[in-house]
């Protein structure tokens, strides 16, 4: 049975994907910017009734004291996490580049951060940082590096570290699998030939290993930047957004806005939807430099 033409077959296999993307992508999306130009309240899901307001609830949002406060937390937050997530998970690619005894079960059991559900990650990260009764703070007393508690969870100074050491900890392995893939699709004869030439460790590092990993450096640091600043259970479980709102992102605050106190769901749309705008931005920005390193490649 033959579809009549190669375009029709492409069709028929793109379909599926395109319904799915349609469905549960655009139509979420098209509802979300429709809830932020009106007045939703919880009366509005029973009468149907939702007022245009235009731009208002954007207004509202813009011009909220927390507003700042959110972004830089959030900036903060996806910066951090995403810079030693990296660094720390190329740091283990090499080191898992060579092969030695027990290396397959050691990474294996690396991978476990990421494999479990984040509301338990994010609960037993917030009974170890607990300021009484954490293991954190045990251990911390126990070799000498601390005389007293450190309020992790409770001192506005220390919470968003906090988050951001939970948030590092979860985002490790996916920097180790992907980077550790690469690694293994460098030709070992590049190494022998550096090898040969006198390099280093690191001028090997530096001037074979760290170009040709370029390309997928940029997919890492890209999907997790776009995971990172939607990050949301994680810092709800261990903090929800406190103490004194110092660990509010524009994730959190839109859920606190839509579903905490007055029920704001057009305010909380318009947040949600700053966010999207954002992640798009960078999503471009990372299409643009990807051609751009396609067409070099092809020169």
């Amino acid at each position: 049975m033959t579809l009549g033409t190669p375009r029709r077959a492409a069709w028929a296999f793109l379909l599926p994907a395109l319904v799915y993307v349609l469905l549960f992508f655009g139509y979420p999306l098209v509802n979300n910017i429709s809830m932020s130009l009106r007045e939703y309240s919880v009366r509005s899901f029973y009468t149907g009734e939702a007022p245009f307001a235009g731009l208002d609830n954007y207004a509202a949002v813009l011009g909220d004291p927390l507003f700042g406060t959110a972004v830089l937390n959030t900036a903060l937050f996806t910066i951090g996490s995403i810079f030693f997530q990296f660094t720390i998970g190329l740091a283990l690619a090499v080191f898992f580049s060579g092969r030695f005894p027990g290396s397959a079960l050691l990474r294996s059991l690396l991978l476990l951060p990421w494999l479990l559900p984040l509301v338990v990650s994010g609960a037993v990260w917030r009974w170890m940082l607990d300021q009484d009764h954490g293991v954190i703070n045990a251990a911390l007393r126990a070799v000498g590096l601390a005389d007293g508690p450190t309020p992790w969870l409770t001192d506005p100074g220390w919470a968003l570290p906090a988050v951001i050491i939970v948030n590092i900890w979860i985002g490790i392995p996916f920097n180790l699998v992907i980077l550790h893939g690469g690694l293994r699709a460098i030709p070992a004869s590049l190494y022998e030939a550096a090898a040969l030439d006198g390099a280093t460790a690191w001028q090997r590092f530096r001037h074979v290993t760290w170009p040709l990993l370029r390309p997928v450096t940029a997919v890492v640091l890209m999907l997790g930047l776009v995971y990172t600043i939607k990050v949301f259970d994680v810092i709800m479980v261990v903090t929800g957004g406190g103490p004194a709102n110092a660990t509010q992102t524009l994730t959190t605050w839109a859920y606190q806005l839509s579903f905490d106190g007055d029920f704001a769901f057009g305010q909380g749309a318009a947040v949600g939807n700053l966010l999207v705008l954002i992640a798009t931005v960078f999503g471009l920005l990372y299409l643009r430099s990807a051609r751009a390193a396609l067409r070099e490649e092809q020169r």
